[in-house]
């Protein structure tokens, strides 16, 4: 009930204000002499302050930087319908195995309803290795799919109507081979690029600053992101190039703030690159695409995602003069965080799980992958990944969240977040400057510092309960859990995989081969010419992933991270 009705926003956050004051010296003071609270200090899940309650006071005081859902700056959502118009994507990672073997498992998830793929590779493709490489024993297939020639990606999507369902390719280092291949199965089935839909991560800056996965140095790496994204600007009009991935910098131990920030620092840094070649920003910008995580803390993840929203859109308007709307619409897809799966009491990750989705939901994600409960064990078995499916579609058409847009936007506590959230971004953004721009921050190991702090405070607080993780080191079971199921790899998958690479190498047009090659070398040699063209060619020509990068690292070098202790 409003008590004062009459008052204007500006008398009505004096009156709150002097309420509040005479509410904690009478009812407050009284009531925590007979029952303290039970501890002094109150913090979200990255350490900000939390007040005891919330009032108009803790509003913005520009109704605009809350707004509507679909207009500038979007704080509400990107779209003016949100999910009463389409339900978010529902994208299940999937990957093991030979491309038939992930074949299955994405024929199987579509037939659960899932509405979009997202395909995790292995880790000799994710470094640019082939399977045959002395540096793949053992890993081939084991945490992802395989795939080193075009003929594998074929094999991938066998069946999949690639105009029809889009497709994410969870991918850095190596990433612009496999958009090179992904183009190349469609055109060689005939497809219209500008109906293929998705996107590839290719997001190499946060490999240096988080995940430590990369083949080249950071400069000419960046290069690739950028002959990507022009790549695709002017030929395929729904696909998003790059995926900027908070995500990976929060399982690297990162907080809320550091994870949207640092998000944000990268973005800049490609948009720069981009915009020096003298691309207009708003022919690319649309399609830039973002992951982040959702965390433990419901209602900071939920601030979190408003508050980039907000700032992407400033940053996008002010700084780099974009006039097209889609340009300043953050879209982004979310994943519930793996870091939080715990092995004692597996059951438990469900209801994390369920719970972080939620709060990416009412933060207004585009798409969301749920893990499945048993991935702190291994990649999630069939039956992990039902459940996890089940989870999102159980809060899409069961519990009538999806029905109003940005239904926590006015929440005092909320709101306040959001505005702190994006206050922060800005912060870190000087201290960036000031150490000469983003390349220059991560090459001085500014961002990986940032985060191995981070990462040590929470691990001192959970060892001393002060962070609790329940089955942890609060209400532990003496007892064993009981077994779950968990996937288990065909130990004669790596064999194979060898065997078809090796019989494709030796079917294949020697001499194509070699100028396909060739060419790439020469083209890579020049930085302003785009690689995209070339190593299309080169994966027509059956040249694998490890020949490319092989012959590439002669011309870019290689890299090695100065540590950060």
């Amino acid at each position: 009930m409003n008590n004062h009705p009459e008052l204007t926003t500006e008398a009505l956050v004096k009156a709150v204000t002097e309420e509040l004051a005479d509410w904690e010296s009478d009812e407050l003071a009284a009531f925590t002499r007979r029952a303290p609270e039970s501890r002094d200090d109150y913090r979200t899940g990255s350490g900000a302050p939390v007040q005891r309650v919330y009032t108009p006071a803790d509003l913005p005081a520009d109704w605009d930087e809350i707004g509507l859902p679909g207009r500038y700056p979007y704080t509400r959502g990107p779209y003016p319908t949100m999910y009463r118009g389409r339900t978010w994507t529902m994208r299940q990672i999937a990957g093991f195995g030979q491309a038939e073997e992930t074949n299955g498992r994405f024929r199987y998830l579509i037939a659960q309803g899932q509405t979009g793929l997202s395909v995790d590779f292995d880790m000799p493709t994710l470094m640019g290795l082939d399977s045959d490489d002395e540096m793949s024993l053992g890993e081939v297939g084991r945490e992802g799919v395989a795939i080193d020639t075009l003929p594998d990606m074929d094999a991938l999507f066998d069946g999949i109507d690639l105009e029809r369902i889009s497709v994410s390719l969870t991918i850095n280092p190596s990433a612009w081979i496999l958009l090179a291949m992904y183009v190349a199965v469609a055109e060689q089935r005939g497809l219209d690029l500008n109906k293929l839909s998705g996107t590839t991560q290719n997001d190499i800056l946060k490999e240096y600053v988080a995940q430590k996965e990369w083949i080249f140095p950071i400069r000419p790496s960046m290069r690739i992101v950028r002959d990507t994204i022009t790549y695709c600007a002017g030929r395929m009009a729904r696909y998003n190039p790059v995926n900027i991935s908070g995500y990976h910098i929060s399982e690297a131990g990162a907080n809320a703030l550091q994870e949207i920030a640092f998000t944000m620092a990268i973005t800049r840094a490609y948009v720069d690159d981009v915009v020096a070649t003298g691309v207009d920003v708003d022919s690319f910008a649309p399609r830039l695409s973002f992951f982040f995580v959702s965390q433990a803390d419901l209602f900071e993840e939920v601030a979190k995602f408003r508050a980039v929203r907000r700032y992407y859109a400033k940053m996008m308007r002010h700084r780099y003069g974009a006039t097209n709307p889609q340009s300043m619409r953050l879209r982004f897809h979310a994943q519930t965080a793996a870091a939080t799966l715990t092995k004692p009491q597996p059951l438990n990750n469900i209801v994390r799980t369920a719970l972080q989705a939620l709060s990416a939901v009412l933060g207004g994600a585009q798409s969301l992958h749920t893990n499945g409960l048993d991935e702190a064990y291994t990649i999630p078995s069939e039956q992990a990944m039902k459940v996890a499916l089940r989870t999102q579609q159980i809060i899409a058409d069961e519990t009538n969240v999806p029905n109003v847009i940005d239904p926590l936007g006015g929440s005092y506590y909320v709101e306040k977040l959001t505005s702190e959230l994006e206050r922060g971004i800005e912060e870190y953004f000087e201290r960036i400057d000031e150490l000469g721009g983003v390349v220059a921050a991560v090459e001085q190991g500014f961002f990986q510092r940032e985060i191995s702090d981070t990462a040590y405070d929470f691990a001192r607080r959970k060892a001393s309960g002060d962070r609790p993780v329940i089955g942890v080191n609060k209400h532990v079971d003496t007892e064993p859990d009981a077994k779950i199921e968990t996937h288990q790899l065909d130990p004669e998958s790596e064999d194979r995989q060898i065997r078809r690479l090796k019989q494709i190498r030796a079917d294949r047009d020697p001499r194509r081969a070699e100028a396909a090659l060739t060419a790439l070398v020469e083209v890579a040699r020049d930085n302003d010419a785009n690689l995209m063209p070339a190593t299309i060619e080169a994966v027509k020509a059956h040249l694998s992933m490890g020949e490319i990068t092989g012959a590439l690292r002669h011309v870019f070098g290689t890299y090695t991270e100065t540590p950060v202790f």
